[in-house]
């Protein structure tokens, strides 16, 4: 009794000292975003350490995907670790390993510090995107709790999207790019650093941390017909973000030759920005519906970056890119919106869990293939490849939602087959 009353009291005067809950879920919203900025900055830099360096195509490929080999390792391990330690203490650990990133990519003199770099990069992501994602809608006020997920999911695909833009047009106007880059980014890190360590805690300790730190991957048979349904687009859709983030920058030079900086950036930018928009405006759409527009537009987004790439039209490929923003930012929103409402709260760890694995090895593998068969086939054979199996992919999910609406129709109608979590959705 005596511990718990000087812990409330120590908790009192702690609040008094912390920051106004709208400067904490401000300073959160920065520090979330300025680590979603560094990754997305380092999709036209990655052209410019090949340059620098003159290293091979598949290793800028290794570069860029080993972020999601780090991320999904931390996610996975250390992603339920701020429900026992609590939110500030897992920020501001995660924060600091961002930090050493961005000096790794400061002081980097070859390939292989980038290679580290960007696996510590996607560690901290990792550590800290489930964690922000929390403490956003915890800080958020009370009336508009909403608004957390959306600074969170803005803070996510906007910050790779303008950090892309940022890098390319400091590629195109300074010489010192890298170095501008990340110290603006340690910048921004330490100060919304700051403010994290300065805002109020939003969950009280409790015991299980070393049991949360068991990687738990699954689905219960209520959701697994939703998931494998919409695996195959969820893994498309983050192939099409592997290739505007690892591939696309690069064919601006090999296949458009162009020199620029900042149309580099702009390949970076413009599917995660389109994504972003779609993303919050199908919040409203219904699952199925949103998944199935998702479905095509994956599709067309593919066949659109190969036709650009076959026709040595830059603005075709642009627009193949925008139309997969659709694409990822329909079909990945409504896949959380099938399958999550159909577990139970205590379930949805191990379902988000599979999910990530599954978004994360569509990021990363596909990409490291396609960097390896450049060197055999050449670049643009290579994206034929990679967008024909993005289509399949698709074509395997629409089949898939396709039987599961004719299901849930026959079931509305009164035929007992199919399970009734289907319904719901």
């Amino acid at each position: 009794m005596r511990n718990d009353n000087l812990h409330g009291a120590a908790g009192s005067s702690s609040e008094r000292r912390a920051l106004p809950s709208g400067l904490a879920l401000a300073g959160a919203a920065l520090a979330f975003t300025s680590m979603y900025l560094a990754a997305g900055a380092l999709t036209p830099l990655l052209v410019v350490y090949r340059a620098q360096w003159d290293f091979p195509p598949s290793l800028l490929t290794v570069a860029f995907a080993v972020y999601a080999v780090g991320f999904l390792a931390a996610a996975l391990v250390l992603g339920s670790l701020s429900d026992h330690l609590g939110r500030r203490p897992m920020l501001i650990g995660a924060l600091v390993v961002q930090l050493a990133s961005n000096l790794v990519f400061l002081l980097a003199p070859d390939v292989g510090w980038v290679i580290a770099g960007r696996i510590i990069q996607g560690i901290a992501s990792g550590a800290a995107t489930a964690a922000f994602t929390a403490a956003l809608v915890e800080h958020a006020p009370a009336g508009r709790k909403g608004l957390g997920p959306i600074l969170g999911s803005v803070g996510l695909t906007g910050g790779l999207a303008v950090g892309s833009l940022l890098a390319g047009l400091a590629i195109q106007l300074t010489p010192s790019a890298n170095t501008i880059v990340f110290v603006v980014l340690s910048v921004l890190t330490v100060v919304g650093g700051l403010a994290v360590a300065g805002s109020p805690e939003t969950i009280r300790r409790g015991p299980g941390a070393l049991r949360s730190m068991i990687p738990q991957v699954t689905v219960p048979p209520a959701a697994r017909q939703e998931f494998l349904a919409a695996a195959p687009v969820v893994a498309a859709v983050w192939m099409l973000a592997g290739l505007s983030g690892g591939l696309a920058p690069s064919m601006v030079h090999s296949v458009f030759h162009l020199d620029s900086g900042l149309l580099d950036g702009l390949a970076g930018f413009i599917a995660p920005a389109v994504s972003v928009v779609v993303g919050l405006s199908f919040a409203r759409v219904r699952p199925r519906a949103a998944i199935t527009i998702g479905i095509y537009a994956a599709s067309l987004g593919a066949v659109g970056i190969i036709a650009g790439a076959w026709a040595g039209s830059l603005g075709g490929m642009f627009v193949g890119q925008a139309i997969a923003g659709v694409g990822f930012g329909a079909a990945f929103t409504a896949a959380l919106g099938l399958i999550i409402p159909l577990v139970a709260a205590h379930q949805r760890a191990g379902v988000v869990a599979g999910i990530y694995v599954v978004s994360y090895l569509g990021l990363g593998l596909p990409v490291v293939i396609a960097g390896q068969l450049t060197n055999a086939l050449g670049v643009v054979p290579t994206v034929a490849w990679y967008s024909a199996v993005v289509v399949v992919l698709s074509l395997l999910s629409l089949g898939a939602q396709q039987h599961l609406k004719r299901r849930g129709l026959r079931q509305d109608a009164g035929d007992p087959a199919g399970p009734r979590e289907l319904s719901r959705a």
